[in-house]
């Protein structure tokens, strides 16, 4: 039985070899920092700044109730505040969604055109890519301008 799982393993370190001196093993790897494109890319700002303003329609929706009816009871104000959260999220949902797929035709529209096998997202302190790799992050702004 240890003799067959040698074998095996044995078949599929060969495999891999022989993978990786063919060529398939060559990754070209693309890396984007997603804080910058919500900062700087036009298409992604002004999406962004549509939603912010629709949570606030909501918020002030929800103070205008409350003030119209200041008697309410504990149950009728949850039910509020419920309802508030669920648009809110209904929200935010649309518009992160509207921003990921702009990103992501962008993002493809540049791994197409760079012949990359992977873009990765490279923000913040934990960076992904810390050797290597293509930044792609300026000409992912450019597409969404």
């Amino acid at each position: 039985m240890k003799l067959k799982k040698k074998s095996a393993a044995m078949l599929a370190a060969a495999m891999l070899s022989a993978m990786l001196l063919g060529g398939c093993g060559q990754v070209k790897v693309g890396y984007v920092d997603e804080a910058r494109l919500a900062g700087e890319a036009p298409q992604i700002k002004t999406t962004m700044e549509e939603g912010a303003k629709k949570l606030e329609e909501v918020q002030s929706e929800l103070e205008k109730k409350f003030q119209e009816n200041p008697n309410m009871t504990m149950e009728e104000a949850q039910k509020l505040q419920q309802e508030a959260q669920r648009k809110a999220m209904g929200i935010n949902q649309q518009y992160m969604t509207q921003v990921q797929q702009k990103m992501d035709v962008a993002l493809a529209e540049i791994a197409k055109e760079k012949k990359l096998d992977v873009v990765v997202d490279n923000e913040g302190l934990q960076k992904t890519v810390l050797l290597g790799g293509i930044d792609v992050t300026d000409e992912v702004i450019q597409k969404l301008q």
